[in-house]
């Protein structure tokens, strides 16, 4: 059986600057509107499309696994850009990485509060 991740809906107040946001710091492309969706898809195929949603968006968390070099380039983005980060997903950390199971990761917010992170190795990968 074959079972991949295709795409996911991600809620916003404004989707083109959440899209944006995503992309900048990721160093992706935003793909053209496709009906009332923006877009950004992953090296990997899976497409993240944004779209607008009234009121209160419960937040959600989205995890990348980039590898190192692609975290130092992210990461300078990250701080470049003045976006808080923390070592933790609780937010009890701030302005950390932290270094589990061998590798190194942080958490951001998007625009509308979702908990984003970038990590070089996924957890439970030991050291």
């Amino acid at each position: 059986m074959t079972v991949n991740l295709n795409h996911t809906i991600v809620a916003a107040h404004d989707k083109h600057a959440s899209a944006r946001f995503l992309a900048d710091v990721l160093g992706l492309e935003v793909s053209p509107d496709y009906g009332p969706f923006v877009p950004v898809t992953l090296p990997n195929g899976v497409t993240l499309d944004y779209m607008e949603a009234p009121g209160n968006i419960p937040t959600q968390h989205y995890a990348f696994l980039v590898s190192e070099d692609d975290f130092d380039e992210i990461f300078t983005r990250i701080r470049k850009a003045g976006v808080s980060y923390w070592a933790d997903p609780s937010h009890s950390r701030p302005g950390e990485i932290n270094t589990n199971d061998g590798g190194r990761g942080t958490y951001f917010d998007d625009p509308n509060g979702h908990r984003l992170e970038i990590l070089t190795r996924p957890y439970g990968g030991g050291a």
